[in-house]
């Protein structure tokens, strides 16, 4: 009878403890929503981002990614994102997709601009930059950035097509 008292009390504790772990997941999670309104975004990439991640003004959370979409005649992604209404974004204003950090999640940082006029809700932001792809940078990094058959053009006669000189071995002479 002792055991099944313990066993009972184990279980209860464990249920307990995950009833912990589930709601601290959900209030840390990007679920909730903002109470605000709708602006808009095009990006030719948005790697990264997804419905529910952070749209921050000078690292302070103002707002969330609510909607994406892809643009059927351009093929750009229309990202639509929630604003506080307490925060009103100038005109000129433009937005990013940047990494918090090298290897961070990503978000979208708005920058305000200075123009006196504010946009409308569901106006879209004039000027937006798309995601940097990591992998992409490290691959032109470490191969230069050209394809081989741009560097056969490129390609300085009497050198082999990485454009590199070659080097004969040094000739020694002997008084």
């Amino acid at each position: 009878m002792g055991s099944k008292m313990f066993e009972t009390i184990m279980g209860a504790l464990v249920l307990i403890v995950a009833a912990g772990f589930m709601s601290f997941a959900y209030q840390s999670s990007n679920l909730k929503t903002v109470d605000g309104y709708p602006l808009k975004a095009k990006f030719t990439t948005v790697a990264g981002i997804a419905v529910g991640t952070d749209v921050r003004v000078g690292g302070i959370k103002v707002g969330i990614v609510s909607d994406m979409a892809l643009d059927p005649d351009t093929y750009q992604a229309i990202v639509t994102f929630q604003i506080k209404k307490t925060i009103k974004i100038p005109a000129d204003s433009s937005v990013a997709v940047v990494s918090d950090g090298l290897l961070g999640s990503k978000y979208i940082k708005l920058e305000p601009g200075a123009d006196d006029k504010m946009l409308a809700v569901g106006e879209v932001i004039p000027h937006a930059q798309s995601s940097v792809n990591l992998e992409e940078l490290i691959g032109k990094m470490a191969f230069g950035g050209v394809d081989k058959k741009d560097s056969a053009k490129a390609a300085v006669p009497g050198t082999p097509a990485g454009g590199m000189p070659v080097m004969s071995p040094p000739t020694v002479t002997h008084p």
